[in-house]
């Protein structure tokens, strides 16, 4: 049994906290929003992100400290633009013990320099306040209601240190949530973040679902972003073998093509017609293909590296360019992008 503290009670945050609370652990929950805190507090439910499903072995709380004292393993279960500010508000309480699962992938902002990855610039503000934590990625096909359901799913935890990746899989693993071990979390993190922009892409097909859409292009556009993404993010260090793996094509297959993902759902409103602003403002969960299309963009152009794929996403993105146009633009990468 372990103790498990949860910053972050979106859907995935809240069907982790379900999971692990029925196997047997004893979880508590961080939360900012009072809405939620209220919701578990009285009804023993997230009405807001994870409705119909009570937890009432749950305990929650809006102060960190009640978190750190009483868990060993802290998730932080956060949107990537807002990780590294409850990291600082972390850092003050930790103690050696605490080992931290990052469930944030991606690219951290450039000022904060090294590999660019967000659990690099955790480790890195950990360092810089003398602490040496571990922290391990969590990734993979993890649609958060399937999880809750007890969909059977399997997920990547990704260490510099195998070791404590073969431990935190065999102590959180469940009967439902099947962790596998691995050693770059690099390359998880990365597909973590680069299959958000892939799920956008292919959620512009069901927008366009009277038109020219139909599972053809989706499957050219899975092709086109898949390929483009084995270039790209191998030359930012992911291990060859993590593209096929979980994090790789298992995770961009189900967010890709799941009706209920979020960057999926975001692109279909844009394949629609709407605008970026309405579309965003129709959705009170965070879809990150958004920020990770424009990261990965200012990476790429850094490294000198082409990327027609996210190029013509990118441009839809910022209005330069009409959705059958993109998804055209997108397909034909596959015969333009770099090997």
């Amino acid at each position: 049994m372990a103790r498990i503290g949860i910053l972050g009670l979106g859907n995935w945050g809240t069907a982790l906290a379900l999971v692990w609370s029925n196997d047997g652990h004893n979880v508590v929950g961080w939360t900012v929003e009072q809405e939620v805190y209220e919701s578990l507090m009285t009804q023993n439910e997230n009405e807001k992100y994870l409705p119909g499903y009570k937890i009432p072995q749950l305990d929650c709380t809006m102060e960190i400290a009640d978190i750190t004292d009483s868990c060993e393993i802290l998730v932080l279960a956060l949107p990537s633009s807002v990780i590294l500010d409850v990291v600082d508000l972390l850092i003050p309480h930790l103690r050696p013990s605490h080992l931290l699962v990052d469930l944030a992938k991606g690219l951290a902002p450039s000022e904060e320099g090294g590999s660019g990855m967000i659990s690099d610039a955790i480790e890195s503000r950990l360092s810089s306040a003398g602490h040496s934590n571990s922290v391990v990625v969590m990734t993979g096909p993890t649609i958060a209601p399937e999880v809750a359901r007890g969909v059977i799913t399997n997920a990547l935890v990704a260490c510099h240190d195998m070791s404590i990746a073969e431990r935190i899989a065999e102590r959180l693993s469940t009967n439902s949530l099947v962790l596998t071990p691995a050693e770059d979390p690099v390359g998880a993190e990365l597909w973590g973040a680069y299959k958000n922009c892939v799920a956008l892409a292919c959620g512009l097909v069901d927008g366009l679902k009277d038109s020219v859409g139909g599972d053809n292009l989706k499957a050219a556009l899975v092709l086109s972003g898949y390929s483009e993404g084995i270039g790209l993010l191998g030359r930012m260090g992911a291990n060859p073998s993590t593209a096929f793996g979980p994090a790789g094509i298992g995770d961009l297959y189900v967010t890709a093509t799941s009706p209920r993902s979020r960057n999926r759902t975001l692109g279909e409103k844009l394949g629609a017609g709407k605008s970026l602003d309405e579309a965003l403002s129709e959705m009170h969960m965070v879809a990150e293909g958004v920020r990770a299309t424009r990261m990965f963009l200012d990476r790429s152009a850094t490294m000198g590296y082409k990327t027609p794929f996210l190029d013509s996403l990118g441009s839809l993105l910022d209005g330069n360019i009409n959705v059958e146009d993109a998804v055209r633009s997108m397909v034909e990468s596959y015969n333009s992008g770099e090997s």
